[in-house]
């Protein structure tokens, strides 16, 4: 891909658009907040607002499997940071290239970006790093086409 030094920030959803959890909220929080935004996977940060990893649903699953909380009200006194993440999605920041992006979203279904001070500032989404792509395989098709 000839743009591979695209400003990753271009794709950036920034913190105030997206939604995620603070390590001091609790596991009932954790759910609320998924299902209200309909999320799939998380990003948590800490309380000064640096990443400190992302939950799944499959992570809440087995996590109230393991805990053996099966009712709501139990839930509320449970730290989302007692459940076990089975991987903890990789950051990037402004400098990282594309393809240090594209390598994540192999594997995560978002990519949580920080400053240089390590602070979360945002994510970018596999769909729009795919749609990228995309877009630079077609402009390639279009150049040999000509």
């Amino acid at each position: 891909m000839k743009h591979a030094n695209s400003n990753i920030l271009f794709f950036l959803k920034p913190k105030v658009e997206i939604a995620y959890i603070y390590d001091y909220h609790t596991v009932r929080q954790a759910l609320e907040i998924m299902e209200y935004h309909k999320y799939s996977s998380i990003p948590i940060l800490s309380r000064d607002g640096k990443y400190v990893g992302s939950i799944t649903e499959g992570d809440l699953l087995w996590g109230l499997k393991k805990l053996d909380l099966f009712n709501l009200k139990e839930a509320e006194n449970i730290s989302i940071m007692k459940v076990d993440r089975r991987l903890d999605y990789q950051c990037v920041t402004a400098k990282s290239k594309m393809e240090d992006l594209i390598g994540r979203a192999m594997e995560q279904n978002f990519v949580p970006v920080v400053d240089d001070q390590e602070n979360f500032i945002g994510i970018i989404t596999r769909k729009d790093i795919i749609g990228y792509c995309y877009n630079e395989l077609k402009k390639q098709e279009e150049q040999c086409g000509d």
